[in-house]
């Protein structure tokens, strides 16, 4: 397979020094952001990273890791504070 060249956000992202946070900063930071496609929900958008990976966790109870992917899922959207679009 050719090799492509580095996304333009890989250049400015990829030596995470435009900003460092742990996942909880991340989480938190998500609260800031009116999500595009679900713009009328009152609730902040952590409150659906821990819904999400709740859900997953009644329903997969012996699947630490997707657990983990249901609280993660929606974390790149914290680009769009740096002016990235949704």
């Amino acid at each position: 397979h050719p090799q492509h060249p580095p996304c333009p956000q890989s250049a400015q992202y990829g030596t995470c020094s435009l900003r460092k946070m742990s996942v909880m900063e991340a989480l938190e930071l998500l609260d800031e952001l009116v999500d595009e496609s679900d713009p009328d929900v009152d609730f902040p958008n952590s409150f659906h990273a821990y819904q999400t990976a709740e859900g997953i966790r009644r329903a997969h109870p012996d699947k630490d890791w997707f657990h983990l992917v249901g609280l993660l899922h929606d974390l790149g959207k914290v680009l769009a504070i740096f002016g990235e679009p949704q």
